[in-house]
């Protein structure tokens, strides 16, 4: 390889102009990293990084509202942008020098690297990012689902075919614009025919013992729908999306990224957050498909639309969680930093989305301790 660039010099009044002008700028020791595309997309970055920029960067990794993980500190490297010069350091304010030591662990030929950690596994060694990925993961084997779980900052590219790349991404938006009007027309449907007053239950049983339908019943099956939906995200979630795939399977692991690995490779890919609506429907017909066989028709449906619409809930609610700015302190800020927890810490819990309600019985909460009270 050849020789690496030197890194640019930042004096200590060049970063104070920056940060005035909006930057977020921290620092390691000499090492110096720009915050200012992420410091949004952080659970009370807004605040705290920026009320902090400048300063020794492990202020601001270890401050409230939780401590952070390795693949936090990893993820640092991804903005660095230069050094301070020699002596200039001292010129900001040094909160925390004890942690600072702690986090800047040690060097590798230029590269940032936490204590305990395989030089040989860091990310950009593993695949070629100018290809697409979907058919280079699988060759990771064993590596593979450590790779996968140490996040990046990066678009991701899966396929050669630029019209099977555009049905694997799409805004956020679209989701709501598609789907929205299909329950909302859906649920008429289901209404009017149940006002009908021809839909009983157990009709296929029995029919001195069957139970009418009426149109009243259909906000509480609506309901339902959305309880038995957000089960099923739970454990889809949990069992299908976090399987661990057979290292030696290449066809296991590539069907793994594409279902849910490149989500965690990338958490901030703002094209792949939520499900694009070619895939969604074949997943959504099947579900519908189900319902059919099990429920009368009409209850089926109202079954299904209530399904769906907590799908779409879910997918808006999952986005703005990556992408929001929720206010400190309400339920959503600690939703927000729960699924980043999951991503950067707690893989393998935390697998609620719209909600924690299922890691409860299932017994899959990211433990309370790890998240320090705000002072």
């Amino acid at each position: 390889s050849g020789a690496m660039a030197a890194p640019r010099s930042f004096s200590a009044a060049e970063v104070r102009a920056r940060c005035a002008q909006g930057a977020c700028l921290v620092r390691c020791r000499r090492r110096l990293y720009d915050l200012s595309g992420f410091v949004r997309l952080h659970p009370g970055g807004e605040q705290l990084l920026r009320r902090r920029a400048g300063t020794d960067v492990s202020a601001a990794l270890d401050g409230p509202p939780h401590r952070h993980s390795a693949n936090a500190r990893r993820w640092l490297e991804q903005y660095y942008v230069g050094e301070m010069e020699p002596g200039e350091e001292q010129g900001l304010a040094a909160r925390n020098p004890a942690a600072a030591a702690q986090l800047c662990a040690r060097y590798q030929g230029g590269v940032w690297v936490p204590r305990g950690y395989n030089r040989c596994l860091l990310p950009q060694d593993l695949v070629d990012w100018q290809k697409p990925l979907l058919w280079q993961v699988g060759y990771l084997g064993e590596k593979y689902d450590e790779w996968v779980h140490q996040p990046v900052d990066r678009p991701i590219r899966l396929f050669h075919s630029d019209f099977l790349e555009s049905l694997s991404k799409t805004a956020w938006y679209v989701v709501f614009m598609v789907w929205a009007p299909v329950v909302l027309y859906l649920s008429w449907v289901s209404y009017t025919s149940l006002a009908q007053g021809n839909t009983r239950l157990f009709s296929s049983f029995t029919t001195e013992y069957s139970i009418p339908v009426h149109k009243y019943y259909f906000p509480f099956i609506f309901l339902l729908g959305m309880f038995l939906w957000s089960l099923l995200e739970y454990l889809i979630h949990r069992f299908v999306f976090h399987m661990k795939p057979p290292a030696s399977n290449y066809y296991l692991i590539t069907l793994h990224f594409l279902l849910h690995g490149q989500h965690h490779k990338s958490p901030f890919d703002s094209s792949r957050l939520v499900f694009p609506p070619v895939p969604a429907s074949l997943v959504i017909g099947f579900f519908y498909g189900v319902l059919q066989l099990l429920l009368p028709e009409v209850l089926g449906l109202s079954v299904f639309v209530g399904g769906l619409c907590g799908y779409v809930i879910y997918d808006m609610m999952h986005y703005y969680l990556h992408y929001g700015s929720p206010k400190k302190g309400t339920y959503l800020y600690g939703l927000k930093a729960y699924h980043v927890k999951h991503h950067f810490e707690h893989q393998k819990s935390g697998f609620g989305i719209s909600t924690r309600f299922w890691d409860h019985p299932f017994r899959t909460l990211i433990p309370e301790e790890t998240f320090e009270k705000e002072d």
